[in-house]
């Protein structure tokens, strides 16, 4: 299946500025509102969007006790401890750190992959050591800080269970639909992150003026965009673009956060920080070039997209 190049690279442009200016959304609406519970609903609301749509279409959202157990395990490791913890750290980090330490999620998948015995190239072992090194010039410059330091602890523990699950993924059974499985990932993650914030009492959070225009603005935002437009436009170049060219995503969206954030938060990364954030994006292009061509013959890209999902 192909498409003209204009709609490929609308498509692209679509997940380069959205999935990169989330972290400007989150950083916008965590501000006021509690992270879980926006994490939480955000999801919700997005998988209802979603099911919903395809309701409409016609497409069956029927799926095997088996198929729901693997969409529970993947909406756990990916949305509630992987985006949902993001929420939490951005009330502590700035969202241009945040992405930058998400930006090695593809580093990681590869280090997981050589621990479990994956044949992998040189250059992607030495741009796996190169980028976790710039992960460490990231973080370094906030270590000394308590409030801080828990921040960037949260967003790497984050940044690991995003690995986790994208490594997780294509080894479970899950629906054939890719959106079918986005609609149960996300109502799972945002199950655990609304309980979660339940039970932690961040619904006193919402008192007066908590929920301010610009609050409800990114949380718009994030569902609609961030969730729905952009996971939408993501499914779509998976099946018409070379996957190499898709997954070029991986190391622009840093960059568009850490612009935006600079541009409309008065962010203002150090410059080794910088440094590192130029490492690990550099890895990553990388290990990017180095393994698409092979991860494209070597199996379907329906399980490319429930690796990055």
């Amino acid at each position: 299946m192909s498409a003209p190049p204009q709609r490929v690279w609308a498509a692209l442009g679509i997940i380069y500025f959205v999935w990169g200016s989330t972290y400007l959304g989150i950083k916008i609406a965590v501000h006021t509102l509690p992270p879980l519970l926006t994490a939480g609903t955000r999801f919700l609301a997005a998988a209802s969007i979603l099911a919903v749509v395809l309701a409409l279409k016609g497409r069956s959202l029927h799926v095997s006790a088996r198929e729901f157990r693997s969409c529970a395990v993947a909406g756990l490791f990916l949305l509630a401890l992987g985006v949902g913890i993001v929420h939490v750290a951005e009330t502590r980090i700035d969202s241009s750190v945040a992405a930058m330490i998400a930006g090695t999620v593809p580093l990681q998948v590869i280090l997981l992959r050589t621990i479990t015995g994956d044949r992998v190239s040189r250059a992607l072992r030495l741009s796996t050591v190169a980028g976790l090194a710039g992960l460490v010039l990231v973080v370094a410059p906030g270590l000394g800080s308590g409030s801080t330091a828990l921040g960037l602890l949260a967003s790497m523990f984050a940044a690991v269970s995003w690995s986790v699950g994208s490594f997780l993924t294509p080894r479970l059974e899950l629906p054939r639909d890719p959106f079918v499985t986005a609609v149960y990932e996300m109502l799972v993650g945002g199950v655990l992150l609304v309980g979660a914030g339940l039970a932690l009492g961040q619904w006193r959070d919402l008192g007066h003026g908590a929920i301010t225009p610009s609050a409800l603005g990114a949380w718009l935002y994030l569902v609609v965009a961030g969730s729905v437009v952009g996971f939408t436009a993501y499914a779509w170049l998976l099946r018409v673009a070379p996957i190499s060219l898709v997954v070029t995503h991986q190391y622009v969206n840093p960059l568009v956060a850490i612009a935006l954030g600079m541009l409309f938060l008065g962010e203002r990364p150090s410059p080794l920080a910088l440094a590192g954030a130029a490492l690990v994006i550099g890895a990553v292009y990388v290990a990017v070039r180095s393994e698409s061509p092979a991860r494209q013959r070597a199996r379907p890209l329906g399980r490319e997209l429930e690796e990055a999902a």
